[in-house]
């Protein structure tokens, strides 16, 4: 009760994070430049690979880049979704990799926008550009129907791995957040990484 005017006092909800709604153009520039020579990069990589491999490895590859995708995806869902308040305790037991956590929790929007749209995005690509490949080196001495046939289901199967793995990983990534921050927090200890 409020002494002075007798009526109930109301409970104070905890501050949220709320985004400032400024255009970060730096970030977007630097986001922009990395995605560029990422994605040439991959794309180089890939397309060097495929041209000296069979016909299994190149399917190798092409999953290869759809799990990179799918995993991406987990890492920015859980990064955008988890709360630092468990990882001060922990900070503060110098638990490797709980630092690390926090930095990632602070800045979820560019971390979820460099494995999402990024990685997660680029990967897509890739791996588009991969089957269409897989498809040239399987249908060069078949018939039209034939062809067509095993693009229609190497493109479908393709988009059936990437969209439900990424909404399996979705799930994943909101129930276990916390945990799956901490991991790559973990990881990126290893490599000494100090912010």
């Amino acid at each position: 009760m409020d002494s002075d005017s007798g009526k109930p006092k109301k409970k104070s909800k905890p501050k949220q994070k709320q985004s400032s709604g400024t255009v970060n153009i730096r970030w977007i520039a630097t986001i922009s430049i990395a995605s560029f020579f990422l994605s040439v990069i991959m794309s180089y990589t890939s397309n060097q690979a495929l041209e000296h491999v069979g016909n299994l490895i190149a399917f190798v590859i092409l999953f290869a880049f759809i799990a990179l995708g799918i995993l991406f995806d987990v890492i920015g869902v859980a990064a955008t979704v988890s709360t630092e308040k468990r990882f001060h305790s922990m900070a503060a037991r110098k638990v490797s990799g709980a630092k690390q956590a926090i930095w990632i929790t602070r800045n979820a929007e560019k971390v979820g926008s460099f494995c999402n749209d990024v990685v997660g995005d680029i990967s897509g690509i890739i791996s588009g550009a991969t089957s269409a490949v897989i498809i040239t080196h399987l249908t060069k001495n078949g018939t039209d129907l034939r062809s067509i046939v095993l693009s229609l289901v190497i493109t479908g199967c393709v988009s059936s791995l990437t969209i439900g793995g990424k909404a399996i990983g979705k799930t994943i990534g909101i129930s276990r957040s916390e945990d799956i921050v901490f991991m790559v927090g973990r990881l990126l200890a290893v490599f000494s990484w100090k912010k």
